[in-house]
């Protein structure tokens, strides 16, 4: 009985049969890019409108200021915390392949 490896056409990235282990090339970044994702354009977008917002909404009749610069800042911040969440959990469990262009 000859001892054959037979993989039916498959390569493994490491040589385990005699004890030498290969180390495989990485393929593959984590994640695309963030200025490549629909949501960095998004939030983009939001951002400035809310910018532009807080610029044109003026006194709500009583001499206040409906939607004043703290209040645009803080839905920017939050605005920001969920774009950070959301990069989290896209780089979280994708790939993005090299490519060579």
């Amino acid at each position: 009985m000859s001892n054959s490896n037979n993989n039916n056409g498959y390569s493994h990235p490491a040589d385990t049969h005699n004890g030498n282990l290969a180390v495989a090339d990485r393929r593959s970044t984590e994640t695309k890019a963030s200025t490549k994702t629909t949501e960095f354009f998004a939030y983009i977008a939001i951002v400035l409108a809310t910018a532009l917002t807080a610029l044109v909404v003026g006194d709500g009749g009583e001499g206040q200021d409906v939607f004043n610069a703290l209040d645009a800042m803080k839905l920017i911040t939050f605005l920001t915390i969920g774009y950070m969440v959301s990069r989290g959990l896209a780089k979280s469990g994708s790939r993005e392949h090299y490519t060579n262009s």
